[in-house]
């Protein structure tokens, strides 16, 4: 794009002509992210100022630098200045006008809350699918469309990424973009371009702290995906979450609710669950379906009705629902079961706060009274609060517990195992530092028909420590220990 055309959506005109026919192949305000044809924009960030690393950008060939203030560094013949009063401002109405507003060339839903993001992203691409749209998901585990996928550095990539995927989604002709959209992208305006024809809430539980301070101000971060959303669009929330009424005043858009104890739009009724999966029936005003899964436990019930009201919403046959759910093998790393030959089960999670964690062992108490031996840590630089009551949730829910490392990064694991051995007040645990020698521990305990739960790591394949990261798939580490 012509440097001239690009600054037209910023309201910027008083350039010379040979500024005009610059061509800008890229948008940057990162310094390592800059090449010859690239406009950098200086900003502030978390260490540092983007002003500090002009010289790297100009010896990396680039012609063309935004700035609020130059600093005595816009000397350079060879490269053009362009100041402006709002830096913020200029990147998000340059990226605009880059990437064309790609949101709104295709409906783009937004997945919000605590828990239950990626498996209702899952599930909406499952019967979307089934419904011949195309189809992208942007979320935790990876990001994927038109047969293409890309490792997810975060849940929600920053906002230039975040456009120039979009931008490429759009461009393959994808009808229904699928996006998990975190509180720190709400925070920090990751989304901020983009146009959201639906969103969906799940529940809002404690985590995050460490960065959010309070559970207000968590609210306030998720309540922004809701006030930006128009007349025209949908919000899809769960009416038996304490924080739903909040949220369905804030927004303008048509709101339809879901749930399972409150009167709302699309409930589930008469609920039945077994290891092996569980039924119940889907009622609206004006329909009532038997709904059969291969998933187990209320937290997923709910996922399935927040997925299946926006279906509805959209005019997706129940048929194509009921199919595509029966169907649905669920989200890689969520109450997955490992089947390897042995006489007992296994499941991976990815459960990480204390909600999560209590979700998915009342999942497996309500369908099994075979002892639960579960198998989890807490991260290292992260929230603090939610260990002891991780621990506290295990020691009230499992048989038995063995508290070890997750990702410890900076942090000394021992330290963070100490943290959440506070919440236990039952002997009915053991500390084992080794994640490898928690799961081999955890095998040894487990009798025929009895439940193992791998809780934290769900679908990752490495673990974070201070000096280095290894691969470790969980799924490997069990085939390894029982012979297979």
């Amino acid at each position: 794009m012509l440097l001239g055309d690009l600054l037209k959506w910023t309201g910027i005109k008083d350039i010379t002509s040979e500024m005009k026919n610059i061509d800008i192949g890229s948008i940057a305000i990162d310094s390592r992210e800059v090449k010859p044809d690239t406009l950098f924009i200086a900003l502030p960030g978390q260490k540092g100022h983007g002003i500090d690393y002009l010289d790297d950008v100009v010896r990396k060939g680039c012609r063309v630098i935004v700035a609020e203030d130059f600093r005595g560094k816009d000397a350079n013949k060879d490269v053009f200045y362009v100041k402006t009063d709002d830096g913020k401002k200029f990147l998000r109405e340059a990226v605009r006008g880059f990437y064309k507003e790609p949101s709104k060339k295709m409906e783009v839903i937004g997945v919000t809350g605590t828990n239950g993001k990626t498996t209702i992203t899952y599930l909406l691409e499952e019967i979307l699918r089934k419904a011949n749209k195309k189809t992208a998901v942007i979320g935790t585990i990876n990001y994927r469309y038109a047969d293409k996928v890309f490792e997810s550095k975060n849940t929600t990539p920053g906002l230039i990424p975040t456009q120039k995927l979009l931008y490429e989604i759009m461009r393959s002709g994808v009808s229904h973009c699928l996006m998990e959209v975190s509180s720190h992208a709400l925070d920090q305006g990751r989304v901020d371009l983009i146009d959201f024809s639906s969103a969906i809430f799940t529940n809002l539980t404690g985590d995050h702290l460490d960065y959010h301070k309070n559970m207000e101000e968590y609210y306030k971060a998720k309540e922004k995906l809701f006030t930006g959303l128009a007349k025209s669009c949908s919000a899809i929330i769960n009416n038996d979450d304490s924080y739903s009424s909040r949220l369905i005043k804030s927004t303008r858009a048509n709101v339809l609710t879901y749930g399972i104890r409150n009167k709302s739009d699309v409930m589930a009724v008469d609920i039945k669950a077994h290891l092996e999966g569980s039924f119940f029936t889907l009622q609206t005003k004006t329909l009532k379906e038997k709904i059969e899964t291969k998933l187990i436990g209320i937290h997923n019930i709910y996922n399935l009705l927040a997925a299946i009201s926006y279906c509805l919403y959209r005019k997706v046959s129940p048929d194509i629902i009921k199919k595509a759910v029966k169907d649905f093998n669920g989200a890689p790393g969520r109450l997955e079961r490992v089947a390897l030959g042995q006489d007992f089960y296994i499941f991976i999670d990815y459960a990480h706060t204390e909600d999560a964690l209590r979700n998915i062992l009342k999942a497996v108490r309500e369908v099994s009274d075979s002892k639960i031996i579960l198998v989890f840590g807490c991260g290292g630089d992260r929230d603090k609060t939610k260990r002891p009551l991780m621990g506290r949730a295990a020691c009230e829910l499992a048989d038995f517990s063995i508290v070890t490392s997750d990702n410890p990064r900076s942090e000394d694991p021992q330290t963070i195992i100490d943290e959440i051995l506070k919440g236990f007040h039952k002997d009915n645990h053991l500390e084992i530092v080794n994640r490898k020698e928690a799961i081999k521990k955890a095998l040894s305990l487990a009798g025929k028909n009895d439940v193992v739960i791998l809780a934290g790591k769900g679908h990752e394949n490495y673990q974070i420590f201070k000096d280095k990261t290894i691969e470790f798939d969980e799924r490997d580490v069990l085939r390894k220990l029982l012979n297979v």
